[in-house]
């Protein structure tokens, strides 16, 4: 329907052309919108914005253009097919488009290109890697990460639908003061922990407990720690110096630690159904980084304090000072950042590299690509931050250090248990099936919430709220599925494609059907997967409308209504698919 737009939009210059009206192209593309209803047409123009130009009664300039249009329109066979008429209503030009035309070609090239449908090569010549959820190893993935983590994975599947080849890489974060903490907690306070359940949150069985869980409760106590005695943090960055100076016992015990959060990490990532290409850690890269900005340094790009730190002045640029090198000679995170970002273009010849983080850290990637630039490393337009907003609770944020963050593995487990709840009252299945189903759906339930939101913005997450059966959720965009699969499984063969006339219900399905191609391409260009999210939502619920009102199997229209369904079935596998949200086949 594009197409068609911009075509009618040229006969519609064209007209006012021939009637030497004065107008503006780019007004005549702003004021030819889609009917919000379907009795004033498909497209429709109001001609009030003619009338002031022209100095003329606008009612009589829809009348003119109006004739002019159709006369234009009857000269061309596949306008005269596309178009059933145009109706002129006081100053308003409303144009119906032939939906029996529209039907069948639409439903004929989804039921062609299967799920290849809405596929572009816009990108072909493209590589992006997109890096997510770079976790700190010094606690387990929490509800923040599965925000970043849904983003990043639908931001991939996304560019790879437009034919970029996409590298999704994640960077542990597994070497700083933070990590130095969890190790200085293990070294001190080791057996307080295992001998203090309370300080095991949420485990009843310690010797249960997953690793990563583990280094993330010694993070929390040592947090309680320095707030008795704060010559801990002293202590914790003593520790880093001698890590940096390679002190093999300190090393060890890193090596452990890391060790353990590491493997829960990984388990957490491949149950949301993610798995990265490349994996980068910063213990392996933070010393070339520091090489970058000792060499800056000499270059004069950098400059060196009283008390030997190292800095850029950013201030010219709205960013101040930023310290890259601590005066006992340490890195901080931006400096491995900065040679991670040159080794990446390196290692994948990429032509962009996309940084999934939230917004508070902004500043962070502001200064991280004006010192590329500066150092002429790589180009600004080459680098993206994908900002989003913070996930929030009801009862308020999430503060890692006081262990008040919702664990990834928690949620999804909690999550899981509310859908069996859901599942014993609405089904009789076997222990099996109710297991494998409660996990498809929590993860929907869960992945849908965080995606539907512009990401953007902040959202307050509701576990109970998100795996409803029924509104704006993932299970319910999993159960329109299943209806209409369970439609479909009624007959052996699809009939031959035929249309009687066209109920509403079903004109309203078919319009939003055609409308994935223009949602998908704006999703694409805006790295924006609520527009799918929500595009998906619209059209079950359109679905379902149609479904109550127009009976599919043994009805007048069954032949048609059958390929409609199907074609609904094959775009929301589609719209999930890219949420990656997997689907179920009968709830």
């Amino acid at each position: 329907m594009e197409e068609l737009k911009d075509l009618l939009i040229k006969i519609i210059e064209d007209s006012l052309s021939r009637l030497n009206y004065i107008f503006d192209i780019e007004e005549i593309k702003a004021n030819f919108q889609e009917s919000d209803s379907l009795n004033f047409g498909d497209y429709s123009l109001p001609c009030f914005f003619l009338s002031k130009k022209n100095i003329k009664n606008p009612n009589e300039i829809a009348l003119k253009l109006g004739k002019e249009i159709e006369k234009e329109i009857k000269k061309d066979k596949n306008l005269r097919e596309k178009i059933e008429k145009i109706e002129i209503k006081n100053s308003y030009i409303n144009f119906f488009i032939n939906k029996k035309e529209l039907a069948f070609n639409l439903i004929n090239e989804i039921e062609k290109k299967k799920e290849d449908y809405g596929k572009e090569n816009l990108g072909k010549n493209n590589k992006t890697m997109v890096e997510f959820p770079s976790p700190n190893t010094n606690k387990p993935l929490h509800l923040g990460h599965l925000r970043n983590l849904s983003i990043g994975e639908s931001v991939s599947r996304i560019l790879e639908f437009y034919n970029e080849k996409v590298i999704r890489a994640n960077l542990y974060n597994d070497r700083g003061v933070h990590i130095c903490k969890s190790m200085l907690a293990y070294q001190k306070f080791k057996d307080e922990l295992e001998n203090n359940s309370e300080n095991i949150k949420n485990k009843k069985d310690k010797e249960k407990i997953k690793s990563d869980h583990f280094v993330g409760d010694l993070y929390v106590l040592f947090s309680k720690k320095a707030k008795e005695n704060p010559e801990l943090e002293k202590q914790a960055q003593e520790m880093l110096v001698k890590w940096e100076q390679g002190d093999k016992e300190i090393r060890e015990l890193w090596k452990k630690l890391n060790s353990m959060a590491i493997t829960g990490i990984k388990e957490t990532i491949s149950l949301f159904n993610v798995k990265h290409d490349k994996e980068y850690f910063e213990s392996n890269i933070y010393e070339k980084g520091r090489e970058i900005i000792l060499e800056g340094l000499k270059n004069g790009i950098f400059k060196k304090e009283n008390d030997n730190s190292i800095y850029i002045d950013l201030t010219n640029k709205g960013l101040g000072k930023k310290y890259l090198l601590r005066n006992d000679g340490t890195s901080i995170y931006i400096t491995q950042d900065i040679y991670l970002s040159k080794l990446k273009f390196d290692e994948f010849k990429i032509n962009k590299s996309i940084y999934v983080v939230g917004n508070e850290q902004e500043y962070h990637f502001k200064v991280l690509f004006s010192i590329l630039d500066k150092l002429k490393l790589l180009k600004k337009e080459n680098l993206y931050h994908l900002s989003y907003g913070m996930v929030n609770l009801p009862d308020g944020k999430m503060k890692s250090r006081e262990g008040t963050v919702v664990d990834a593995d928690d949620l999804i487990d909690e999550t899981k248990e509310l859908v069996k709840e859901e599942l014993k009252k609405r089904y009789i299945l076997d222990e099996k099936e109710i297991e494998r189903r409660s996990l498809i759906i929590a993860l929907s339930a869960i992945k849908y919430m965080l995606l539907k939101t512009n990401i953007k913005r902040d959202i307050t997450f509701n576990p109970k709220e998100s795996i409803a059966f029924e509104g704006d959720t993932g299970p319910y965009l999993l159960y329109s599925y299943a209806r209409a699969n369970s439609i479909l499984k009624k007959i052996k063969k699809l009939p031959e494609f035929k249309i009687k006339d066209l109920k509403d219900e079903e004109i309203k399905l078919l319009l939003k059907i055609n409308e994935f191609k223009k949602t998908l391409n704006e999703s694409y260009k805006t790295l924006n997967p609520s527009l799918i999210a929500n595009y998906a939502y619209q059209l079950s619920k359109i679905f379902n409308e149609f479904y109550h009102a127009c009976p599919v199997i043994n009805s007048e229209n069954e032949d048609f209504r059958l390929h409609l369904v199907l074609a609904f079935k094959q775009i929301l596998k589609i719209s999930l698919y890219l949420l990656n949200i997997e689907v179920l086949e009968e709830m």
